[in-house]
């Protein structure tokens, strides 16, 4: 799978992707990470992205234009498998259902948003999801980028050693990850829970079913009703 972003700021990028999983994602050409900038796709001598909003306003707004020519350059034959995203607080909420979907795609490009945001043409007719990882702004789209590609890449065939990993985890099946322990068995007084020292597999997977449960409850409340 490749992943392109496109960005002001492609230094940005020089630290992410160079550790764990995704280092070694790329090393074995399981995926493909390119990043690209927008300042390239510009033709004043100020390589401009940006102007004023129509209409007044704070701030400035990232031009139309060079997204465009970019992503029609990077992309230049879109289809099922290849998809354009933009960041964007005014996205729809990014999700395992959603990085689960990207996961089966050949190519993705991201837009990071930066300034008072993008224009809407890219939006409507440009970008084929528009998405946001929270309910909270950022200065721009690049921290969000990095994210969504390690969110995604885990979920690529071969990127992790042990498949079953990203099978019993939070949001797999609508819940959060059940509690988990490792040695010692008691640290400080603090025990583990004694049904996963016993080895009775069946009992274990009741245990993690009914944890999961009511970490869901007290953490994330909100995802119950979907399950």
């Amino acid at each position: 799978m490749i992943f392109h972003v496109l960005t002001i700021f492609p230094e940005f990028f020089r630290g992410p992707f160079e550790h764990g999983v995704l280092a070694r994602a790329v090393h074995t050409n399981k995926i493909q990470i390119r990043i690209h900038d927008l300042r390239q796709w510009t033709f004043d001598r100020h390589r401009s992205v940006d102007d004023r909003p129509f209409g007044g306003g704070e701030g400035m707004l990232m031009k139309p234009e060079p997204i465009f020519l970019a992503a029609q350059t990077i992309l230049p034959e879109k289809s099922d498998n290849k998809k354009i995203a933009l960041l964007s607080a005014q996205g729809r909420l990014f999700n395992q259902a959603t990085a689960r979907r990207w996961s089966e795609l050949d190519e993705i490009l991201l837009i990071c948003g930066r300034y008072e945001g993008v224009d809407e043409r890219v939006a409507e007719h440009l970008a084929d999801d528009e998405v946001s990882i929270g309910d909270f702004v950022l200065s721009g789209g690049e921290l969000g980028a990095a994210l969504i590609i390690d969110a995604v890449a885990r979920l690529v065939p071969g990127v992790l050693g042990n498949e079953a990993s990203s099978e019993n985890e939070s949001f797999t099946g609508g819940l959060l990850d059940c509690p988990q322990f490792t040695r010692p068995a008691d640290f400080r007084g603090h025990t583990v829970p004694e049904v996963l020292l016993g080895g009775n597999h069946e009992e274990i997977r009741k245990w993690r079913r009914s944890s999961a449960l009511a970490k869901t409850a007290r953490n994330r409340p909100d995802l119950l009703p979907k399950i």
